[in-house]
């Protein structure tokens, strides 16, 4: 009885991780594309867009959650003055991290959304 306890202990603890790195993931993926939706608007090149990206992606790991990489896009939207809202960015974040999750579940690895 011990070994099933154990057993099963092993795969609740596997699961988490499991869904852990799938959040993670997912949330990497959605600071893509809200790099990508935010280099469209602000009229970045091809190249200037990957760094653009990278930079978004990076500055979620200041801290636990979204504030540092709102943070991060607010003060570029402002240097940019660009009549983006943090309200906009926000909502934006909330309707690609369904899109960013399934991408990441499929394996899909399109930019385009």
């Amino acid at each position: 009885m011990s070994d099933t306890l154990k057993d099963r202990g092993k795969g609740e603890e596997l699961r988490f991780e499991m869904s852990q790195e799938l959040q993670f993931k997912a949330e990497s993926r959605r600071n893509r594309l809200l790099g990508e939706w935010l280099a469209q608007k602000f009229g970045l090149t091809t190249d200037e867009s990957e760094a653009y990206i990278k930079e978004v992606i990076a500055s979620d790991f200041d801290e636990p959650g979204i504030e540092d990489v709102i943070r991060k896009v607010m003060k570029d939207i402002e240097d940019r003055s660009a009549a983006i809202t943090e309200d906009e960015v926000r909502a934006e974040m909330d309707r690609l991290f369904p899109v960013a999750l399934e991408q990441v579940k499929t394996g899909f690895k399109s930019d385009s959304v």
